[in-house]
């Protein structure tokens, strides 16, 4: 049979991605379409233009099609906002006798830890097992065929706004794309920012956007906090745009080639020029010292909130491997010490691994989210093959037959 396609579609705040690639021998990907688009009726993780960014999506998918040869029917695409919550729950079952667990066992076990009290407004979009006890031994990863009579999972529950998720998904329904999964952005991050010694060791992924900041804490190898905060880069762009006097476009193109978070490692007499507002030459100086002492208690201050959220979580003291930062707001030159300074734990930057492929455009950890939602839909398939079959594919006559399989609302390690 033909190697399964997968296709994602990362709609962030502040650009859309769209990624076909093809999953070969041992999950390896190779890149077949690229599609992006700076982001118009997004803001903060949610859409607050339906035909902007039904267009914007509509756009990407063109690119990546034509790109690829190949015509998108479904994807997995991304979701983040300030309206994403979760909870931690238990859930118990009899297994009926001392046999053998099965998958519906614990299939049931998690539909129990489902069994909370979720506003109407809400929709649960991940439950993830945390750990399982079975008969009173703890610490189990798999209890699949294990013996036992009784079977507890401690589940990690992720909800979110449904309205928001309905825009979305409209938006990209609208780009003629079904939906087959929505995966919040830092559990998609996390699939190429860690290695699997930072999940046991204890780490958290922060993943800075434009719009958010996306946070995911994994220990013992599962994710044991989530959160999404309406905070990022646009905000750094805001305050070099105030007190530069500088179009928000021009901020961030400042931003981007001049901006530093450290102030101390920014020389003096290092000047660069702009154009502010109400002038039309010629253009103005403005010392590369002053900007960074405009960057730094803002990115100080997107730290600070992250340590908060850290220590409410109260896995503080369990994180030996530190932070892992991404998203496009980490290639600011010297946040790394910075965050490191701030929240006292050791910090690395991370890309996106290697692929093969069309992968020129989508090397940087800006595209995190978009290569691990390739990474989520490669695992989902490894997980179902007996699933992958009629695909999710309007081919191009002329074009190989290709197949897809998913588990909706079910992720297993």
């Amino acid at each position: 049979m033909a190697s399964p396609i997968i296709t994602a579609i990362d709609v962030g705040s502040h650009k859309v991605c769209a990624l076909i690639a093809e999953v070969h021998d041992n999950n390896e990907l190779e890149v077949l379409g690229v599609g992006i688009e700076p982001s118009r009726g997004m803001h903060r993780g949610a859409v607050s233009n339906v035909d902007e960014a039904s267009a914007v999506v509509a756009s990407a998918v063109e690119q990546a099609e034509r790109s690829s040869g190949l015509e998108i029917g479904a994807a997995f695409v991304s979701l983040a906002g300030a309206h994403v919550a979760a909870t931690n729950s238990r859930g118990v079952v009899g297994i009926g006798g001392s046999r053998a667990i099965e998958q519906a066992d614990i299939d049931r076990a998690l539909e129990g830890a489902q069994a909370i009290s979720v506003p109407h407004n809400r929709e649960v979009l991940h439950i993830i097992p945390r750990s399982f006890v079975v008969d009173g031994q703890d610490g189990i990863r798999s209890p699949l065929g294990m013996h036992g009579f009784r079977l507890e999972v401690e589940a990690h529950i992720i909800s979110v706004s449904k309205t928001v998720l309905q825009n979305v998904t409209k938006c990209v329904e609208n780009a003629g794309v079904a939906v087959e999964q929505v995966v919040i952005n830092p559990l998609a991050s996390a699939e190429v920012a860690l290695t699997e010694t930072e999940r046991e060791m204890g780490v958290v992924v922060c993943d800075l956007g434009a719009g958010t900041m996306d946070i995911a804490i994994f220990i013992e190898g599962n994710v044991w906090h989530t959160a999404v905060m309406p905070i990022g880069g646009k905000m750094i762009t805001s305050d070099i745009g105030h007190g530069l006097r500088l179009p928000l476009e021009v901020a961030e193109a400042v931003k981007l080639e001049h901006g530093h978070a450290l102030a101390m490692e920014v020389g003096r007499g290092k000047n660069f020029s702009v154009q502010p507002f109400g002038l039309v030459e010629p253009a103005q100086a403005v010392s590369q010292l002053d900007l960074a002492n405009i960057v730094q208690p803002r990115v100080e201050e997107i730290f600070e909130l992250a340590l908060q959220e850290i220590k409410r979580s109260g896995y503080d003291g369990m994180l030996s491997a530190g932070v892992v930062l991404t998203g496009g707001t980490a290639r600011l030159p010297g946040i790394r010490q910075l965050a490191s300074t701030v929240m006292q734990l050791p910090v690395r930057i991370v890309e996106p691994p290697q692929l093969r492929g069309l992968v020129d455009r989508i090397s940087g950890p800006e595209f995190s989210t978009s290569v691990g939602l390739l990474h989520w839909g490669a695992r989902t398939v490894a997980l179902q093959p007996h699933k992958a079959e009629g695909g999710f594919f309007r081919l191009p006559e002329g074009a190989f037959a290709s197949f897809f399989g998913w588990i909706r609302n079910n992720l297993l390690p």
